[in-house]
Order: structure tokens, then C-alpha cells, then sequence
């Protein structure tokens, strides 16, 4: 136990020293800290960072813009805070970039935003309350509306027909406090106008959570494939050597595409179980080897000379010693999960719109090259995806050396 303990300080020791690990590792955490807070932190909480507005589309970064927003007619549940962690919180209201508004009588009217000035207008009540939809007789003098103007009052149905009165001076001062707003875009807006920011960020969610659950499908699969090739040799050994062979001969993107097709469909689990069962050939390769070597061990011997199980020897006897070999190769295997992600999602075989992905919103960044503002939609995830790759493999590099009482990290 002691010498485990110095064992482990020497490795913390060399790890702190490599400057470019411990900036790759601050990296994977302050993602984590995205990820695990998500909507919380994004400026669009809805679902998926999906609202957005067509008058605004690829605005360049630091976009600003007067913004009103219009009820939706409809009760939206407000969601727990950890429910808003997961699924973000759907929204009671429309929101319209404007040039200008104005009130006229019981009507409010608007210039949207834009090269068009289109101008638009709709019942102030509509945009300030919650009215009923439908026919009514319980206004039988509106002809079929669902409010009557009464000189400077209002009577109107709510969503479940009762009648209600309100101060036309008190919607217009509720609407001018409460429904105008100024909207800021640090990182501006993609093609259909929704903010690029929360997306990149939610962004982060889908990689890192893909990437995490597919190195642990990985793991599985090749840890324990290369644990039974190293151990019993033979038959076993040429066997799984072979399906290794067949499977490192396959492109990885390739095989993830025929995974996907075989499974018939798309998704983020799609790409969880495709990924997973494309890059644990590494890891399987990595444990033979170590399992080679361990199993001629002095303790491995008198373990069989007990009686010992192949079981118990291999997880309670070999497995512990792997874990510094595992450990770096499944931060490797992290940052593939990643690019593979992304290529699966520039294809059409990953995360399915809404949901945002780096490799998507490349590609539609992709297919609206040529056009104006659109450069920054390819760049911001491209240059996502490469931070991420980047931390990994340096923090995968770092605990390689830092396992290594001979690697170049000096004490």
C-alpha cells in the first residue's frame, strides 16, 4: 500500500510538471463544467438552443439587437432545476427582432428587423396575455373575437374562457417592461438565426457525452477481448487476432456508416454504439501485450498454484496492473470518439436536427459558403472540435510520461 502511495505521488509529481498536460486537462475540465451545467449557462435555455428568428440569420459576432417577444397562447410548465439541466426550459413566448414598435388604439404594430422593413401589427392583448383560442359565446358582441375594446378598458377571455377586464395604459406598460428586450450575440447567429454560442456549447454536451460513452463501450469490449487473447493463447490468440486484424483494416468512419446503416437508424445512440464498437481495437491490442507480459510472472505462477480461477487471476491479479496503460489509451480513444462524432454528424449519420453537434453545424456552415457572414460558422466549430482533440491528446501524452519513470518529465 505504501509503495503504491509513493508510486502515485511520483506520477502526480511528473504529471503537474508537463505544463501542456496539465493545460489539456483544464481544458477537459472546464468542458466538463459545461456539459454537466448545460442550459444553466447557455443564453438560450430551450431545448436544443433552438429558438431563433429568421430576420437574424448569420450575423457575425457581437451582433446586438431590440428584440419584442409575442405570447404563445398557451400554459408552459415551469421545470425544476434539474430538470432544466437535462432538458433545458421551453419557452411561453415568440421573440421578433423589431426596428421600431409603436401602439395604435388596442393594437400593436412593429418593423421587423431587416433589409425588408416588413411591417406587421396584431390585438395588444395577444402579445401581453394568455387569451382564449376558438369560438365563444361568452362574448356574443365581438363577432366571434375573443376581446372587446371598451373605451380605455379591455374585456377579453384568458386560456379557459373566463372573462377578464384590463387598462389598455396597463398592457401598454406591461408590454414596453416586460415584452422589449435588447439581445446580445457574442459569437453571432447561424443560418436560421438561432444564437451560436448556446449551440457550441451544447455542442460540447453531445461530444464529450458520445465520446465518454463510447471509450466505455471500448473498454469493455476491448479490455476484455484483449485480456482473454493475451491470457490463454492459443486458438483464442489467433482468433480474436484475426477479428482485430479485419476490423483495424476497415476505416473507422467508414465502419461507424455501415454500423449505422445496419442498425437502420440515426441518433445520438447510434453514434454512441457505432463509435464504441469502432475504436477498441487499440485497447484490446494494448492489454494482449501487457497480459503477455504479466502472465509469466512470478505471482501469476504461484497464483495457479493455489488453484486460483482464470477469472479471479485475471481481474484481481493482471487487471490492477493496467490501469496506467488503460487510462492513456482511452484518452486517445476520447479525442477519436470525437472526430468520428463529427464526421458522422457532417454526414448525416449522427445527431439529428435540432440537437446541435459540431460536425452539423460544420456542415451547415459548409453549405452556406459563398454567401455573406458565413465564414464564422464553420470556423467556431471547427476550432471547437480541434481544442477538444487537441486537450486530450496532450493530457493522453502527459499520463503516458508521467507513467514512465524514464520519460522526459524530470522531477
Amino acid at each position: 500500500m505504501q509503495q503504491r502511495n509513493v508510486n502515485f505521488y511520483y506520477f502526480r509529481k511528473r504529471l503537474v510538471r508537463n505544463k501542456p498536460a496539465v493545460f489539456g486537462f483544464v481544458i477537459i475540465v472546464l468542458s466538463a463544467i459545461i456539459t454537466i451545467l448545460g442550459y444553466h449557462i447557455m443564453p438560450d435555455d430551450s431545448p436544443n438552443a433552438n429558438e431563433g428568428a429568421v430576420q437574424i440569420q448569420k450575423q457575425t459576432p457581437g451582433f446586438y439587437v431590440k428584440v419584442i417577444t409575442l405570447n404563445k397562447n398557451l400554459e408552459v410548465e415551469k421545470v425544476n432545476f434539474f430538470e432544466k439541466l437535462i432538458s433545458g426550459q421551453e419557452k411561453d413566448f415568440t421573440f421578433v427582432p423589431v426596428d421600431t414598435f409603436w401602439f395604435q388604439k388596442a393594437e400593436l404594430h412593429y418593423v421587423q428587423y431587416g433589409k425588408l422593413k416588413r411591417k406587421e401589427n396584431l390585438p395588444l392583448i395577444h402579445a401581453v396575455r394568455n387569451v382564449y383560442v376558438g369560438d365563444s359565446k361568452k362574448l356574443p358582441e365581438s363577432h366571434g373575437a375573443n376581446f372587446i375594446v371598451k373605451g380605455d378598458s379591455l374585456l377579453y377571455l384568458d386560456l379557459k374562457e373566463n372573462q377578464k377586464y384590463a387598462s389598455l395604459n396597463d398592457l401598454k406598460e406591461e408590454f414596453i417592461n416586460k415584452h422589449v428586450k435588447s439581445k446580445f450575440y457574442l459569437l453571432g447567429t447561424d443560418k436560421t438565426g438561432r444564437d451560436l454560442l448556446s449551440r457550441l456549447l451544447f455542442g460540447t454536451r453531445i461530444s464529450l457525452s458520445i465520446g465518454f460513452i463510447s471509450v466505455l463501450i471500448s473498454l469493455l469490449v476491448g479490455v476484455s477481448l484483449g485480456a482473454m487473447a493475451g491470457y490463454f493463447g492459443g486458438g483464442t490468440d489467433k482468433f480474436i487476432q484475426w477479428l482485430m486484424t479485419v476490423v483495424w483494416s476497415i476505416p473507422s468512419i467508414m465502419l461507424v456508416i455501415a454500423i449505422s446503416l445496419a442498425l437502420q437508424s440515426k441518433g445520438i445512440w447510434v453514434s454512441f454504439v457505432a463509435v464504441g464498437l469502432t475504436t477498441w481495437v487499440e485497447v484490446a491490442r494494448v492489454v494482449r501485450g501487457q497480459v503477455l507480459s504479466l502472465k509469466e510472472k512470478t505471482y501469476i505462477e504461484a497464483a495457479r498454484a493455489l488453484g486460483l480461477s482464470d477469472l479471479n487471476i485475471i481481474s484481481k491479479h493482471i487487471m490492477p496492473n493496467l490501469t496506467g496503460p488503460i487510462i492513456v489509451i482511452a484518452t486517445s480513444n476520447f479525442a477519436n470518439a470525437i472526430l468520428i462524432e463529427a464526421g458522422l454528424s457532417f454526414l448525416g449519420l449522427g445527431v439529428q436536427p435540432p440537437m446541435p453537434s459540431w460536425g452539423m453545424m460544420i456542415n451547415e456552415g459548409f453549405h452556406s459558403i459563398g454567401t455573406k457572414n458565413s465564414s464564422h460558422l464553420i470556423l467556431l466549430p471547427s476550432l471547437c472540435i480541434c481544442l477538444m482533440v487537441l486537450a486530450f491528446n496532450l493530457l493522453g501524452n502527459g499520463l503516458r510520461d508521467a507513467y514512465d519513470p524514464q520519460g522526459k518529465v524530470k522531477l
